[in-house]
């Protein structure tokens, strides 16, 4: 019998936690790529190695499965590095399986792959002859336990070499570490909660992933406060007490009641500047408490800071408040400005320049797309509508790809892997902008194949526009910032897909003739929207940049 190779050990220790691979096939991984498709993994061809990870990415982001992503080595493994980084930074578990330099030394075209991969945060485990499965298995513990990205290498001359004997193991993967709780912490904690006279409660990202959603919304009854999610931690509440989205999405009512607050106690939240709204999230008497798994506070406005499992620090917390809230609480109080916590502007169809506005074609796509949909949403000025304007049901229905790394361009990529991963009955929908749209083109071809059911939805103002609002309104050339208009949805039509070209709101109607018959494969809609109308999170961005800039004056002047 012949033994196992070095490439079928890789592929085994694989298949008892990952189902799903996305890549692009070349030297490096073709025997990788056989093996696993003989062992029945499901791998989807991408269509540049630039996707490879970022669909691996939205996979893990919309199902909670870990995905891989494969290359070959090279100029494969370095066209893979802004998806890489990316869910390094945004603290996505994924594995990178691609090929590296041969045991016997570099070639010409060869690159110190690990040391490329140690400069962008994601640690590189190179698989050998005698040990390719625990390595490997080592590999998917270290991106769980430390919800980052890994690099899984293969030699290139060990690729189809036999492996030496090895027994794979197929036990559950160990849960990951929790921080130790400090009980005084927690108390002290509860204690301010129990006396606030308006106490709100900020759940995040982090509180989904730990299971904290039930045990959140007892705390939240039992103490009267009032609620809000980070923009990834939407639908974990819903009561009338919630104020929806808090940052730079937020409705001016939901925005005035959080700076209302006297304590607030943030949930799995990393409080970057954005979900702080530049340091206006909550007043400067408010008192903030930090619940993370994060080592130390990741907000330097976070009063007190506890290091805790979010799941079993609320737990605990609900058993030290008071079971039943007062008469009489904020919530109660509140009732009628939370009423309003959900009114925006509404815009008009037309902006002043004839193109649509994008606050009334957002909430027009709203009403329309299928309810039961999850949301990939690509960076760009135009991330500012879907927040606001969109019904986001669960905090794993929105994935929002490209923040991490300020890019744009994966959006597509992450499409593919959202399609993936999808329930069935719900359709993926990615919002882009025709930059990032532009950029990543090569996998249209990828989700017109692969998905489905699926929409893109592309907020086209013709330009680059967080730079239009940023830097032509500085008085920069607008010139380098501009984009001819593409017809995107005959690009759509070239690829196998259907689409439709929206320049007014009745031109809708094709939209909803792909959903009535179905909503099945892939449709595109191009959406010719105003690059004059500015995202409120824009202004604040604004206004903090021309702060900065007045410190900086002020300090050369001393």
């Amino acid at each position: 019998m012949t033994s196992p190779t070095v490439s079928e050990r890789v592929a085994q220790a694989l298949v008892p936690h990952i189902s799903d691979i996305f890549g692009v096939m070349g030297n490096g991984n073709a025997y990788f790529l056989d093996a696993a498709e003989r062992l029945g993994l499901t791998f989807t061809a991408v269509r540049h190695e630039g996707a490879a990870v970022a669909a691996a990415d939205a996979y893990y982001r919309t199902s909670g499965r870990l995905a891989a992503a494969t290359t070959t080595y090279g100029a494969g493994y370095t066209n893979s590095l802004t998806g890489l980084i990316e869910a390094v930074r945004a603290q996505i578990p994924a594995v990178l399986i691609t090929g590296d330099i041969p045991t016997g030394g570099p070639r010409p075209w060869d690159i110190d792959q690990p040391a490329v991969a140690e400069a962008v945060g994601a640690p590189t485990f190179t698989v050998t002859r005698s040990a390719a499965a625990s390595i490997t298995r080592q590999a998917i513990e270290h991106a769980i336990e430390h919800r980052t990205a890994v690099v899984l290498a293969i030699p290139y001359d060990l690729a189809a070499e036999p492996a030496e004997d090895e027994q794979v193991d197929a036990s559950p993967l160990p849960a990951r570490t929790k921080p130790p709780l400090v009980h005084e912490l927690l108390e002290m904690a509860a204690e301010l909660l129990a006396s606030a006279r308006r106490p709100l409660i900020l759940a995040g990202r982090g509180a989904h992933l730990a299971g904290a959603g039930p045990a959140l919304r007892v705390l939240a009854a039992t103490t009267g406060a009032l609620t809000a999610g980070t923009v990834l931690g939407q639908g974990i509440f819903a009561h009338e007490g919630d104020l929806g989205v808090a940052g730079g999405f937020s409705s001016e009512v939901s925005a005035e009641l959080m700076a209302e607050a006297d304590v607030v106690l943030a949930v799995g939240a990393r409080l970057n500047q954005f979900t702080m709204r530049f340091g206006d999230l909550v007043g400067e008497t408010a008192t903030l408490i930090q619940i993370d798994t994060a080592p130390e506070p990741t907000s330097p406005r976070v009063d007190h800071f506890i290091h805790a499992d979010a799941r079993d620090a609320v737990e605990i917390l609900t058993r030290l408040v008071p079971e039943e809230a007062p008469p009489t609480t904020w919530r109660t109080q509140s009732a009628p400005r939370t009423a309003r916590a959900s009114d925006r502007a509404q815009g008009e169809e037309l902006a002043e320049d004839g193109r649509l506005d994008p606050r009334s074609t957002a909430r027009a796509l709203n009403a329309l797309l299928p309810a039961h949909r999850v949301v990939v949403q690509d960076g760009g000025h135009f991330s500012g509508w879907v927040p606001m304007y969109w019904d986001i049901q669960r905090p794993q229905d929105l994935a929002m790809v490209g923040t991490a790394y300020q890019t744009i361009g994966l959006g597509l990529a992450s499409l593919a892997g959202a399609s993936a991963a999808a329930a069935p009955g719900r359709t993926a929908v990615l919002t882009t902008g025709d930059g990032g749209l532009l950029m990543g083109l090569a996998d249209l071809e990828t989700v017109a194949r692969t998905a489905t059911s699926a929409v893109i939805v592309v907020f086209n103002d013709g330009a680059y526009g967080a730079e239009i609002h940023q830097y032509a309104s500085q008085g920069l050339s607008r010139a380098p910032m501009l984009i001819p208009d593409v017809d995107f949805a005959s690009l759509a039509r070239a690829v196998g897909a259907t689409g439709t070209t929206v320049t007014r709101l009745e031109d809708l109607e094709g939209l909803r003739e792909w959903i009535a018959l179905g909503a099945r494969g892939l449709h595109l809609v191009d959406c010719r929207i105003s690059p004059a109308v500015r995202a409120p999170y824009m202004d604040e961005v604004l206004a903090a940049a021309s702060k900065a800039r007045e410190r900086d004056a002020s300090a050369s002047r001393r």
